[in-house]
């Protein structure tokens, strides 16, 4: 029999003489003895593995992390304390999820409380598979392929749709009557495939290839019906992720329902909630285009019909300036400027030819009277030798030639004999004249000043 065992039953136990330490009111025992019984009791047992619910759990920055789990089949719950490796080690757990916890029971003396240590963690059924998948969406994510800058652009009207679904399966025909529906014209290119199953990633992969590789399509629908996850998890397959975002040609998950997410919609260039949604996505509504169409049509010719209406105000106001209506009626009061000014300009310029031509035949007079030829008119002539003008008679001698200007032409002469000391006589010389006649000059007066 343990000691707590015993210390239980002696409690419970008659009361004789002599009992045993809190068997009786009279010799009670300590409540630390009690905890620390039931301490040693309890943290006697083995690890233990259970499996349960995580119903909180708060991360800290500490080796040491709290949470809380609670039986799956009912209220029951406990406190547990984990390492933060061990946490680490075992995924993204959360919140809700079913694990598997390997604990071992512990009581706290100071507060006699009871927790349980964990040694390792694990998640349990499709907790555990929601971990790997989540595991592949940060590797792929750390990579770049879920980068929105990667992603192409859809077209507007696509020439081609290619088509990767199952066969006569419901995804199919949404995708087919929606696209028809909006868009009669459309030409839709399918591939079938196994949308389910081990086989399933890789004929979907083949089928992408195949339509990447074909210059005709345009955008690729990838489409398949709501299920289990399980059934949904050739979608989240790495290979065909890493196709996806790899294809050239823009791709569009259109994958089960609005709660379903495989990896593959993180990699398309556009996600589709449903089938349905992906047909929408993928063409215009022809009635819609045409109502609009028709709108915009409208919305132009009535704004043509405003811009003109304004454009003819505009010219009415022009054409009813006086400028517009008799355009040489501005021009008569510049003519009329122009001609009085043409008439101040005659008439300025004559009284300024007056004035000059009367400062100039004043200027002439006097050059006139200053002028050797007025000298000459009065019987002066210019007597000349060797270029030089004479003024005195001693500069020449007998023989010499001289040139004798008058008024009205001039001669050539030869001093026949030697010039007087001084004029108080007339010297007599024969001057030759140009026609080689000899003729008789009086020297009165020296040759520059003889009057011929």
């Amino acid at each position: 029999m343990s000691d707590l065992t015993a210390t239980l039953v002696g409690m419970t136990a008659p009361v004789r003489a002599n009992a045993r330490p809190g068997a009786t009111p009279e010799a009670p025992t300590s409540l630390s003895t009690v905890v620390g019984l039931v301490k040693g009791w309890v943290e006697r047992c083995g690890w233990v593995w259970v499996e349960a619910q995580v119903i909180e759990l708060r991360r800290r920055a500490a080796p040491t992390q709290f949470l809380t789990l609670r039986d799956t089949s009912n209220q029951t719950s406990a406190t547990i304390t984990c390492p933060a490796a061990v946490l680490d080690a075992a995924g993204p757990v959360t919140e809700g999820m079913t694990v598997l916890a390997r604990l071992h029971p512990r009581v706290w003396a100071d507060r006699a409380s009871l927790s349980f240590e964990c040694s390792q963690l694990r998640i349990a059924g499709e907790g555990q598979l929601l971990a790997q998948l989540e595991a592949l969406k940060r590797k792929l994510a750390a990579e770049g392929l879920f980068d929105p800058r990667r992603k192409v652009p859809l077209p507007v009207l696509p020439r081609g749709i290619g088509l990767i679904t199952g066969a006569d399966s419901a995804a199919e025909r949404d995708v087919v009557t929606n696209v028809r529906l909006r868009w009669p014209q459309a030409v839709i290119i399918t591939r079938h495939v196994l949308v389910q199953g081990p086989e399933c990633a890789g004929q979907v992969m083949r089928a992408l290839a195949e339509l990447d590789a074909d210059p005709a399509v345009d955008v690729i629908v990838i489409a398949r019906g709501g299920g289990a996850l399980e059934d949904l998890l050739p979608f989240s397959d790495e290979g065909l992720v890493r196709a996806v975002a790899a294809c050239r040609t823009p791709v569009v998950s259109a994958i089960g329902h609005e709660v379903d997410t495989p990896i593959i919609d993180l990699a398309a260039d556009l996600r589709a909630s449903t089938p349905t949604d992906a047909a929408k996505r993928i063409v215009p509504d022809a009635a819609v285009e045409r109502q609009g169409l028709a709108a915009a049509t409208d919305a132009l010719g009535r704004a043509i019909s405003r811009r003109l209406d304004i454009e003819q105000r505009r010219l009415d106001d022009l054409r009813s300036r006086p400028v517009l209506r008799n355009p040489s009626a501005t021009l008569i009061p510049h003519e009329q400027a122009l001609a009085t000014a043409r008439l101040r300009l005659s008439a300025a310029i004559q009284i300024a030819l007056r004035d000059q031509q009367a400062r100039l035949d004043r200027a002439s007079a006097a050059l006139r009277t200053l002028s050797p030829q007025a000298t000459l008119e009065r019987g002066y002539a210019i007597v000349t030798s060797k270029d030089a003008v004479l003024t005195d008679a001693s500069a020449v001698g007998a023989g010499d030639h001289i040139d004798v200007r008058l008024a009205r032409g001039g001669f050539g002469a030869t001093i026949d004999g030697a010039a007087a000391a001084s004029p108080p006589k007339a010297t007599r010389t024969r001057a030759k004249t140009a026609t080689g006649k000899t003729a008789a000059a009086s020297s009165r007066k020296p040759a520059a000043d003889k009057k011929g």
